[in-house]
């Protein structure tokens, strides 16, 4: 199949430990391909994929490693010849961020478990010898702290369905706030860009969508850089937050209040039937959302047919057919 372009997301940049694409670059020669990363996720998306032990030098196949010491600040450390590889790999580590910049990545996709790529409870092991699950990778803690915003996840949490709709959520939106950034800077760009995602905001957090909203209304008063910065923290950090069925629950009802005087009592009763179906997950999310978009162009709603939350990323990914 060839790669697909959605919506005009033609460059949407990943990055990806290697191997989960299927290279043998493993410690063991290995390599642990992801399907739905390759065959699916890379039809929409191009990987930049990075391989921290190959890339800093060490050959395929090679000594395992693991992270020793202060969960904090671990140092990395070859399993049987204890040869200390930390201050090599931290330096191959500023040198290939740097690279990275120039990438403009929209996400990253860790290796769980990885000594150097592992996001989460990555194994510590202690003076003892024993290990404990505290610690992050190498080149995944560098990343992290040198991309804040950027939406990273790791391949084995994303076979959680809802964690899976939640990244990939995540990098169509920096996607367009990238697209947003490459324009001109102007006021009038941020409040299209919050009106358009407001009912996506509103299904993570709506503290978040209030302040946002304060920000917009005082853009004047803070120039156009401080406006732009404030904004993207805020909005990346209200996309970090989980969605609920309740939180979902209260964007489709107040959607649904744009057809207050459009709907029959028939297609009222539907419509809340459904909801409630959601509400006790009996179905999916995508259910209620094929219907809403049904009467947004039956009813011609043109604030909704902007709104990203009907339409967060492409259908051929099925994101909502378990969320």
């Amino acid at each position: 199949m060839e790669k697909e372009d959605p919506e005009g997301y033609d460059d949407i940049k990943l990055g990806i430990s290697r191997c989960l694409l299927g290279d043998r670059v493993r410690y063991d020669g290995q390599h642990k391909r992801d399907p739905f990363l390759v065959d699916t996720l890379g039809l929409f998306v191009s990987y930049v994929p990075v391989c921290p032990e190959v890339e800093c030098g060490l050959p395929v196949p090679r000594e395992s490693m693991r992270l020793v010491g202060d969960p904090e600040r671990p140092r990395l450390i070859t399993a049987k010849t204890h040869k200390d590889l930390t201050d090599h790999m931290t330096s191959w580590c500023g040198r290939r961020l740097d690279e990275l910049e120039t990438e403009n990545l929209c996400g990253f996709i860790f290796r769980k478990d990885s000594p150097s790529s592992g996001l989460y409870k990555v194994r510590v092991y202690n003076e003892a010898g024993m290990p404990g699950r505290t610690g992050t990778g190498i080149f995944a803690r560098a990343f992290t702290e040198r991309f804040p915003l950027i939406p990273v996840e790791e391949d084995g949490r994303l076979n959680d369905p809802r964690l899976r709709e939640h990244f990939i959520e995540q990098i169509f939106s920096m996607k367009r706030w990238r697209e947003l950034t490459a324009k001109k800077k102007g006021a009038g760009n941020i409040v299209k860009f919050h009106t358009k995602n407001k009912m996506l905001i509103l299904s993570h957090s709506q503290d978040h969508y209030r302040r946002m909203g304060k920000l917009v209304a005082s853009g004047k008063s803070v120039s156009l850089e401080e406006l732009y910065q404030a904004y993207e923290q805020l909005f990346t950090a209200a996309l970090k937050l989980r969605t609920t069925h309740k939180k979902h629950i209260n964007v489709l009802m107040h959607i649904m209040g744009y057809f207050k005087n459009d709907l029959s009592a028939d297609e009222k009763k539907e419509l809340l039937e459904i909801m409630e179906q959601y509400r006790m997950e009996l179905i999916p999310l995508i259910v209620p959302i094929i219907l809403l978009n049904h009467y947004v162009r039956k009813y011609d709603k043109t604030y909704l047919k902007q709104q990203t939350y009907l339409n967060p990323h492409p259908l051929a990914l099925k994101l909502r057919n378990h969320a």
